[in-house]
């Protein structure tokens, strides 16, 4: 028997659904950030690539550098900062 795979996007098929109305756009691919500016992590399933894990979905956080095309963004979860590498079309500026 073969173990069943338990990849990052397992059993996400209703939790990362785009909305009926929600479509592509440029800007948010194009979006800047600069450092120590608030945003909310919110995944863009249309866009695989720099997607944040799905429990970081609806925190919010602090910009602390940006690293390539992505941003280093401080969370706090559970008591504890962590941080989370994310690429801006799944960043939202809170």
């Amino acid at each position: 028997m073969v173990k069943s795979s338990k990849g990052l996007r397992t059993g996400t098929r209703r939790k990362l659904k785009k909305g009926f109305r929600d479509k592509f756009t440029v800007t948010s691919y194009l979006r800047q950030f600069s450092e120590n500016d608030k945003v909310t992590v919110m995944p863009n399933p249309s866009s695989h690539n720099g997607m944040p894990h799905f429990r970081f979905k609806g925190a919010s956080g602090i910009i602390k550098e940006r690293r390539g095309d992505a941003y280093l963004v401080e969370v706090k979860t559970g008591g504890k900062a962590k941080t989370v590498i994310a690429r801006p079309e799944h960043l939202m500026p809170a």
